[in-house]
């Protein structure tokens, strides 16, 4: 499968190169630049329920938070931040699904990690900066690159080649320490033909929470050739990221007396003194991409596609394994000398048999892929196939740096050593067919075949020996009707597979989900109002579901389900008052249940009927309130509620996420015809105005407790919650040359 699927690319490309068909002089770089994601991205009129963001709707928020808050405000979004204010680590769900369940394409490439489908737009820091527009698909969407879509795919497509020179310096600060710097450069088009382009970024911030500190350098360079029917481009962009974790939250009594507590890190004496806080428990990593992508418009009708990537991430996790905290606290057998696989030494005539110690347990991997597409297009057929093929190596290893009796180990030595290889293969043919004005059909016909491999052990020092196929058919289609040039209805259904990730094949899950997802919608457009209403019916086999628990390192623990759904409607609109005042409302309402699930309470397993999804509300409801007092200012007043959700599937009160409702009011100005430079943009946000002390992610476990009673289970359930910043600003400014 892996040589014919190259072959099949370099076929591509070397049909692209030695076409000599004469082309039309009406070819432009933009119709270029939308072949990258044209294999993952859907027309306007498409029977796909999506929404789009272009550069210029990004740049008014961009004062320093990450991707996920950009999208904050879109239907169905729901973000957190475990800093508590959208630096560092921060996350999004679509209709429920979390990060790892949305596919995530950079220029049609893959983003989410091959192991654990994470998105960890931390180690892309800035990354707002060079995109130059995004399309959030909602549901299964078209078939994508990658692990599939599960609640919803993104793609983003970077900057854009720039005919003029030009430049930009941007700054900002705000709250908690927070700060940005960049600065951004482009050549221009140099001869006609050559654009060199490019960005370096800082930000810093010492976050809401006590010690989630946040220190993030990226970069973005571009290099392109174009004419008029080719477009190639050379891409390196990456980042570095140095954050003090703050991943165990907080319980309810101390969310309510010292909501910024940051428990990480703890140190106690042997008699559990409290001693302070370890200094340096930061996850520190950096990951570089290197991008090749070629265009070729090969006559009015054909175009095609070559994409090359290499993505190379490494980095480490420090962290100080108090022997009292790890034993006493988080009843944890880390500090064991057992757990080391050390034997235990004699001190002072006593058998010592735990430890203090100071690990760090590594990621290193590699991640290589090709993706060729051809697309034809003429007034009826929009036709597009292609072929990807991906391979992941990825070393997990872990070494002990100190320790305060000797265990055996050498500085840097492996306490750990396991290894991770994944290879995918996919091919997909997609079209779409305008069978009158009024009538046009869709249809996307996609496989996925995946080899998963482990070996060596676990963080856990647990053997992980796996060697896994996924053969997945993924079929789409869809209808949309043209009533008149105002209204449009359409119709989707589809099909996606996704396999286990690596810590469900640690907790012993290797069947694949499946989901089936159909959507009905209308689109009205008018000179003032735009409207976009459509029901969705996801249904669910053996999906993968959160617990609401989580590991020693903050990620989430995942489970079978059985059965499953999401039943629901979203409505978005733009609406035009008059010149200066726009209003952008969306609402989603959903129900989402698991289907007869079984739990064992008390040693009893007990079917609870259908319970509710864990961290899925029912209610997400944005509103934008624009304002343009005069020409080159805007005020914007934008709301967000969620309502009350659950953490676990088993509907307990303890589990339960109290429902928000927080407003942020964003400014911004431009100022004109400057001496010397072309202009200066000056924006401010100010977060949560109304000061509202919320909780918008958290975790929910249970454990049965059969020591406390000799001969009896109790199960015993507890959480954690994740505290959001209360109210706090950004401001910045931005000089554009």
């Amino acid at each position: 499968m892996k040589n014919s699927v190259i072959s099949a690319a370099i076929m591509l490309v070397a049909f692209s190169a030695s076409s000599q068909v004469k082309v039309q002089d009406t070819t432009k770089v933009e119709k270029l630049e939308e072949v990258f994601i044209k294999s993952v991205r859907v027309a306007a009129d498409s029977p796909i329920t999506h929404s789009n963001l272009s550069a210029k709707d990004l740049e008014k928020r961009n004062l320093g938070q990450d991707i996920p808050y950009m999208l904050s405000y879109m239907p169905s979004v729901v973000t957190t931040s475990d800093a508590g204010a959208g630096v560092g680590y921060t996350y999004f769900r679509v209709r429920g699904s979390d990060g790892s369940r949305i596919n995530v394409t950079l220029n049609g490439i893959p983003f989410n990690d091959a192991e654990s489908q994470g998105t960890f737009f931390v180690n892309l820091p800035d990354f707002t900066s060079s995109v130059e527009s995004l399309q959030l698909q909602r549901g299964v969407g078209t078939s994508t690159n990658g692990s599939g879509a599960f609640g919803a795919s993104l793609n983003l497509l970077t900057d854009a080649v720039q005919k003029e020179a030009g430049g930009s310096i941007s700054n900002s600060l705000g709250s908690y320490n927070t700060r940005k710097h960049n600065v951004k450069f482009t050549t221009g088009l140099l001869n006609d033909h050559i654009e060199i382009a490019g960005r370096l970024s800082n930000i810093t911030s010492d976050g809401y929470i006590d010690r989630a500190s946040s220190d993030l350098k990226s970069y973005f360079l571009q290099g392109s050739y174009q004419d008029r029917n080719t477009l190639i481009k050379a891409i390196a962009f990456g980042g570095r990221e140095e954050t003090y974790q703050a991943y165990y939250g907080i319980d309810a009594e101390t969310l309510a007396s010292d909501r910024t507590f940051n428990t990480v890190g703890q140190q106690f004496d042997a008699d559990g003194n409290f001693e302070g806080f370890y200094d340096n428990e930061v996850d520190n990593y950096a990951q570089d991409h290197y991008q090749l992508l070629w265009n070729q418009k090969l006559n009015s009708n054909w175009s095609t596609n070559l994409s090359l990537n290499y993505t190379y991430g490494r980095g480490y996790f420090e962290q100080y394994v108090d022997d009292y905290y790890y034993s006493n606290v988080l009843f944890s057998g880390a500090s064991q000398f057992d757990f080391l696989g050390a034997e235990p030494v004699v001190i002072g005539g006593e058998t010592v048999t735990s430890t203090d110690y100071l690990r760090r347990r590594w990621l290193d991997n590699d991640f290589y892929v090709v993706n060729g597409n051809v697309n034809y297009k003429d007034e009826n057929w929009d036709i597009s196939g292609g072929l990807f093929y991906s391979y992941y190596d990825g070393d997990h290893y872990g070494e002990v740096i100190y320790s305060e009796f000797p265990t055996g180990y050498d500085y840097k030595e492996r306490y750990y050593d396991g290894n991770g290889v994944k290879k995918e293969a996919a091919i997909f043919s997609k079209a779409t067919y305008k069978i009158n004005n009024q009538w046009s059909a869709f249809a996307d016909l996609q496989g996925r075949f995946v080899n998963h491999t482990t070996s060596g052990l676990t963080s856990d020092r647990e053997p992980l020996v796996v060697d896994v196929n996924y053969d997945f058919f993924n079929p789409k289609a869809g209808v949309s009707y043209k009533y008149n040039d105002a209204n449009q209805l359409y119709a989707s259904y589809g099909r996606a597979n996704r396999e286990p990730r690596r810590s469900d094949f640690e907790n012993g899950l290797f069947t694949a989900e499946r989901l089936d997802d159909i959507e009905l919608g209308w689109r009205f457009a008018s000179e003032t109002l735009k409207l976009n209403t459509n029901a969705f019916y996801m249904f669910y086999k053996d999906q993968l579901i959160l617990t609401g628990a989580i590991d020693d390192v903050g990620a989430p623990i995942r489970a079978s389900s059985g059965k499953s759904y999401r039943l629901g409607v979203e409505i978005d609109a733009t609406l035009d008052i008059s010149e200066k005042i726009r209003l952008q409302p969306n609402v989603a309402i959903s129900t989402n249940k698991n289907k007869d699930f079984f739990f064992e309470r008390d040693g009893v397993l007990t079917n609870l009927g259908d319970t509710n999804l864990a961290f899925s509300p029912s209610v997400v409801a944005g509103n934008a309130i624009l304002y343009r007092p005069m020409k080159h200012f805007e005020i914007g007043f934008l709301s967000k509620y969620v309502s009350q959700q659950y953490m676990g599937n088993i509907d307990s009160d303890a589990s339960v996420l109290d429902a928000y409702f927080v407003s942020d009011i964003n400014l911004v100005y431009t100022l004109k015809d400057v001496p010397v430079v072309r202009e200066i943009v000056f924006s401010g946000l100010v977060n949560n105005i109304f000061n509202k002390e919320y909780v918008n992610n958290g975790y929910f476990f249970t454990y049965d407790d059969d020591f406390s009673a000799p001969g009896t289970i109790t199960t015993v359930e507890g959480a954690g919650f994740y505290p959001q910043a209360t109210i706090n600003f950004l401001v910045g400014a931005t000089v554009k040359f």
